[in-house]
């Protein structure tokens, strides 16, 4: 490693305020203590606390502001990667007010960067879940009821929307009370956050007794713990159902969380976990004018990011995909994972309320409902909706950025 070049004084002689960012953050200036090159060719920058980052001057090259680098409009990376000369290395480096300035060889092109976006590299706060709050496992004993949002206040409060957003984020779960009833109200609140999905169902749909139901959720039996769609590649992230009305007896809501039903299987009953963890089974919508399948798990672990996508819906599961010396084994799986759902430790019972919509994780959350019968003169109308989980991702960022306290709304 060359000797290490010392800081100036940290004063930018530009000004900072103004200097483009790979991104629409605005950074404090975080001036640099010193910068080296590595036998490697790497740059290796330090702050006055120790941090260090070690940067590929590829990486710089196409993280370089202006034009042949980093759009100043659209913040994107304009620069095709073929067009990167294989030889590319860093000719000089050096600090100017704290900041990185160096020279790309051999194209003699200089390029300076923001020691404030360099040390958000440094601390991992680009990664995708730097800024969301992380899950928190919960049992009936500690949430009894979903966790409560006033839904008229997130309409014109981007505060109150951070915090019932970060809270969906911990929880898999919230309730946002006295919504109203109006049949847009569900459709309203999702474009708070973000995109509907569409389904064969519809941007939104309904959930009421049918004549002809195509779903059992359009009857009045009891619904066991579930998630919606196994039978996509990938699941709905979010759903969101609005009680519009509800003057019939029973058909109480329930929820579980997921992650700690999991949690519970893989320490306490570990061959049954792994079971709904690696046995596979095709799940296959039975409908006139669709037909979607899946293969996979019941507890789908992922890639270990996000902790698991449920494909739990009975009515769905079709046929083994796995040796028939399995079967058995997986059958006594499902009925510990449905009996410890339905467990008075891990279900929470509430009544459905009209005026109230509940957000939950798809993925995560197992949601069901008692039966209930219908009878003349009463009635259950929900009206629901899919997101996916991107867009609530995506919107809790922004808000998180645009917070004049960025920390506050997730500590709330």
């Amino acid at each position: 490693m060359t000797e290490r070049v010392p800081a100036h004084p940290p004063t930018p002689d530009w000004p900072a305020a103004d200097w483009p960012t790979p991104d629409y953050y605005t950074y404090p200036w975080a001036a640099l203590a010193s910068a080296s090159l590595a036998a490697s060719g790497a740059a290796v920058l330090e702050w006055p606390d120790g941090t260090t980052l070690e940067c590929h001057p590829m990486w710089l090259r196409e993280n370089a502001p202006g034009a042949g680098g980093i759009d100043p409009v659209t913040r994107e990376c304009e620069l095709d990667p073929a067009h990167i000369d294989a030889h590319l290395s860093l000719g000089r480096i050096e600090l100017d007010g704290g900041a990185l300035e160096v020279t790309f060889e051999p194209e003699h092109r200089d390029a300076k960067f923001h020691p404030g976006w360099l040390r958000h590299v440094a601390d991992q706060m680009h990664r995708p879940f730097a800024v969301i709050p992380a899950p928190v496992a919960w049992t009936a004993a500690e949430h009894s009821e979903p966790v409560t949002h006033d839904g008229p206040a997130l309409l014109d409060d981007d505060s109150a929307l951070a915090a019932a957003l970060c809270d969906l984020a911990r929880y898999g779960l919230i309730r946002l009370a006295d919504s109203g009833n109006g049949p847009d109200t569900v459709a309203q609140i999702a474009g708070l956050i973000g995109a509907m999905r569409d389904s064969n169902f519809g941007l939104t749909w309904h959930v009421d007794v049918d004549i002809t139901p195509t779903s059992l959720a359009n009857t009045g039996q009891r619904l066991a713990p579930h998630t919606d769609l196994p039978t996509r590649e990938v699941p709905p992230g979010l759903q969101l159902l609005h009680c519009v009305e509800n003057s019939v007896e029973g058909g109480w809501s329930t929820m579980a969380d997921g992650l700690a039903i999991a949690e519970h299987l893989r320490v306490a009953e570990s061959d049954a976990f792994e079971a709904l963890t690696m046995l596979e089974w095709v799940f296959f919508n039975r409908s006139p004018d669709h037909d979607h399948r899946w293969q996979g798990p019941v507890i789908d672990t992922g890639d270990g990011r996000i902790p698991y996508t449920y494909r739990a819906f009975h009515p769905v599961r079709a046929f083994p995909a796995m040796p028939a010396a399995e079967v058995n084994r997986a059958y006594a799986a499902m009925r510990l994972l449905s009996e410890t759902a339905v467990s008075d430790r891990f279900q929470m019972r509430y009544p459905f309320r009209p005026g109230d919509i509940v957000v939950f994780d798809n993925r995560r959350v197992l949601h069901g409902r008692d039966a209930f019968e219908p009878r003349p003169g009463t009635r259950r109308r929900l009206i629901g909706t899919y997101m996916d989980t991107d867009e609530f991702y995506s919107r809790l960022r922004v808000l998180l950025r645009r917070s004049a306290h960025q920390e506050d709304p997730a500590d709330a």
